[in-house]
Order: C-alpha cells, then sequence, then structure tokens
C-alpha cells in the first residue's frame, strides 16, 4: 500500500510540475511556431492554393527563385490557452510594424549619418526604416537568417 501512494505522489508531483509549463497563449501582435526537438512542422507545398505557397516575384531569375524558396510552417494565430508537449518548444514572433533607426552604428553615437555630395558639400541624413515580419516568410526569418 505504501509504495503505491508512493508512485501515485510522485505521479501527481510530475503532473504538477509539467502541465502548467505545457499551457501557452499568443497575443494579437504575434505568431507562433511550434517545433518538436527542433524541426518546425512542415506544410505541404501546392501550387494551386495562395495561402499555403506565398507568390514569388516573376522578375526573379531563376538563381533567386531558388535562394528564395523556403518550406512553409503551420503558425499558430493569436489566442490561447494552447497546448504544447513538454520537448515542443513554441517561437514567438512579433508582427507589428518595426521601426530601425537608418543612422544605427553599434560602433558609435550618432544621430545623423554624414554624406559628401559631388560638389563637396557635406550633408546630414538621417531617417528610419520601417518593416513588418510576414506571416508567409516565418521559416526563413526564425530558422534561415542569422543576423
Amino acid at each position: 500500500m505504501f509504495l503505491l501512494w508512493y508512485v501515485l505522489g510522485i505521479a501527481a508531483y510530475a503532473a504538477f510540475r509539467t502541465l502548467p509549463g505545457c499551457l501557452y497563449t499568443v497575443s494579437p501582435d504575434q505568431r507562433a511556431v511550434k517545433t518538436r526537438f527542433g524541426a518546425a512542422e512542415i506544410l505541404p507545398m501546392v501550387a494551386e492554393s495562395p495561402d499555403i505557397a506565398p507568390p514569388i516575384d516573376p522578375s526573379l531569375t531563376n538563381e533567386e527563385r531558388e535562394r528564395y524558396s523556403y518550406p512553409q510552417v503551420r503558425v499558430i494565430g493569436p489566442g490561447g490557452p494552447y497546448f504544447k508537449l513538454p520537448w515542443e518548444t513554441v517561437h514567438r514572433v512579433s508582427v507589428a510594424t518595426h521601426a530601425v533607426d537608418l543612422s544605427w552604428d553599434p560602433s558609435k553615437r550618432q544621430d545623423t549619418i554624414e554624406a559628401v555630395t559631388k560638389d563637396n558639400l557635406t550633408t546630414g541624413v538621417n531617417g528610419q526604416i520601417r518593416y513588418r515580419i510576414s506571416e508567409n516568410n516565418l521559416y526563413p526569418y526564425l530558422f534561415g537568417v542569422k543576423s
């Protein structure tokens, strides 16, 4: 009888320690990709379905098309709570519009970039680049781009 209660106690302890870590939510400005042992769930490439295979720019050469052919992953939309197993990892990505200062340089502090024109005038340039992560290209963003 003692052994039965011991095993049940260990099982209850394991359940209370692992089950709260298996629930997750995705906020409205995020999308998520779930990986199992480090591999994402890849969707089949179907040419007739525009929501699975993103359109490729027709002006690209064949070499450029091969470079930009990435598999599509299953994207988890906002909501929850969702369930994941302990060996699965959830990668959340913010799909809100981000702004990066054009004059940002990690090696020095500056507000503008100085440029010299053809008539030897020095002018300052500043601004920002705005970008947004596409839901159709989460695989290259998460697993293909190094920096």
